[in-house]
């Protein structure tokens, strides 16, 4: 991140927000990306991010704390297109057990999207940013917008989510041969 940059595209040079964007985009959208679920939502997602980030950019504090700004930017982006969102009825064709070990992993991805899926979308965001991203939970906190105890009790309960989610299919379908999955 360049300060100058950050400090010519705060006086309005639109060349300089344009190289900020460009060096950050691939990772502004795998954020989005990751967080949604959806190619088309996380492109929106980021889109609307960036229009209130040159909008608010005059605002911003301290130019060196511009990509945590602009990460937050795009997570609270991805809350307002969640909460846009209706809820789609998903159907999933799983294969027979005792299929090849491909399949099984196959059906293990599909399992843990749909546990991830369920998850409210806070709590979706600070996995992605812990887990995915990998940012300390300080840094989940600041990105979210929360305390850091909040990102420590959304993780927490999200794990707890996704493992009660996965065990009730488990439940559920008892005629599934699971066994290799673990």
């Amino acid at each position: 991140m360049n300060r100058d940059l950050v400090e010519l595209a705060q006086g309005g040079d639109h060349d300089a927000f344009t190289a900020l964007v460009l060096g950050l985009g691939d990772r502004l959208f795998r954020v989005a990306k990751l967080i949604l679920r959806d190619v088309d939502q996380a492109e929106d997602a980021v889109q609307d991010a960036l229009v209130r980030a040159w909008r608010e950019l005059p605002r911003l504090r301290d130019p060196d704390r511009f990509d945590a700004w602009i990460r937050r930017m795009v997570v609270n982006a991805c809350y307002d297109t969640a909460r846009k969102q209706r809820r789609r009825v998903e159907v999933h064709v799983l294969p027979p057990a005792g299929e090849s070990d491909r399949s099984n992993d196959l059906i293990v991805r599909e399992r843990l999207e749909g546990a991830f899926r369920r998850l409210p979308v806070d709590q979706r965001a600070v996995l992605v940013l812990h887990h995915y991203i990998g940012l300390s939970l300080l840094e989940v906190a600041e990105a979210a917008g929360v305390p850091v105890g909040t990102a420590k009790s959304r993780l927490h309960y999200a794990t707890r989510s996704m493992r009660a989610a996965l065990d009730a299919e488990d439940r559920a379908d008892p005629g599934v041969d699971r066994s290799r999955w673990a």
